[in-house]
């Protein structure tokens, strides 16, 4: 599939009446909020769990469990056993976020593809400086590729933001044993692409400050910030990949740039850009949202065939 940038996209005319309404709503509710980047993690991490914050909740739910192994766990939403597993990795700026925050959504890829979602529990920075959380994401896949604990079937894997951004190196260190990659605003550069260094304080979700600052959180030197991010990568020979953003998302710059350079590699490339969308677009009720998850579980099942 070719990928296709249409500068429509980006007028202010594309955003729907009810998307403008939604961020105008989601700016006054922030307004008079502290930057997530001056909270000590640990307050955000208790005030995501208590379900407050600026996200609605989506767990922990019942139609989820917790699967154990040698090196760690991870939160099962079943689907059909052998239809295949769906490595979800979930966001947060590799400091925050669990599996748990994800049932609901996660539940619902399950019950649209038959995949079992299997999200992966990862060491949080700054506690644990990079590597810890590839690592771990690294030998979740394994364990799931090696031990085929949910059935014979194919290995996908996804996530959002941080999220995006382990699922394209997981997928860049497993090549050919992975059938698609759902790539869902991540962060492909950490050193910054132009959009997300030139966005400034405002924020919606995010910030050129709290980018930093998350990233900061790694504990990295500059060569090994350029090592972790796959922009740079060699992109040769990856598997298909869907990549969706908003028009009003710092990263907007890392999709668009990783989608490009994946087509140009020769990869099926599938791309979705949504109008006035900001970041973590995905978690509330709105129309845009979705349409989303409908472009995910299209991509998921037509891969699957």
């Amino acid at each position: 599939m070719s990928i296709e940038i249409d500068p429509d996209w980006f007028a202010d005319e594309a955003i729907t009446e009810e998307t403008r309404a939604f961020v105008a709503r989601f700016v006054e509710q922030v307004s008079n909020l502290p930057p997530t980047h001056t909270i000590p993690p640990e307050v955000t991490r208790k005030a995501r769990d208590d379900g407050r914050g600026v996200f609605p909740s989506a767990g922990p739910d019942d139609g989820s469990h917790w699967h154990e192994f040698e090196n760690g766990r991870l939160r099962i939403s079943p689907g059909i056993s052998g239809r295949g597993v769906y490595l979800h990795v979930h966001g947060g700026g590799w400091t925050l976020g669990r599996p748990t925050h994800y049932d609901r959504l996660n539940q619902a890829i399950a019950a649209k593809t038959g995949l079992t979602v299997a999200s992966v529990e990862y060491r949080l920075a700054p506690e644990h400086p990079w590597p810890a959380c590839l690592e771990d994401c690294r030998s979740t896949a394994m364990h799931l590729i090696g031990q085929n604990p949910f059935g014979e079937g194919p290995l996908f894997i996804g996530g959002e933001s941080a999220g995006g951004h382990l699922a394209a190196l997981l997928g860049l260190e497993l090549r050919g044993m992975v059938a698609g990659l759902c790539l869902n605003y991540g962060i492909y550069d950490l050193d910054l692409t132009p959009s997300a260094a030139q966005w400034g304080s405002r924020s919606l979700v995010l910030s050129t400050p709290t980018i930093q600052w998350f990233v900061g959180n790694l504990a990295m030197n500059a060569e090994a910030r350029r090592a972790a991010s796959p922009l740079h990568a060699d992109l040769a020979g990856m598997p298909p990949a869907l990549f969706q953003v908003g028009t009003f998302d710092p990263l907007k710059d890392d999709t668009l740039m990783m989608a490009a350079r994946w087509a140009g590699a020769g990869n099926e490339t599938d791309l979705a850009v949504y109008p006035g969308g900001i970041h973590v677009l995905d978690a509330f009720d709105i129309e845009i949202a979705a349409q989303f998850h409908a472009r995910q579980a299209a991509f998921l099942n037509r891969v699957l065939g």
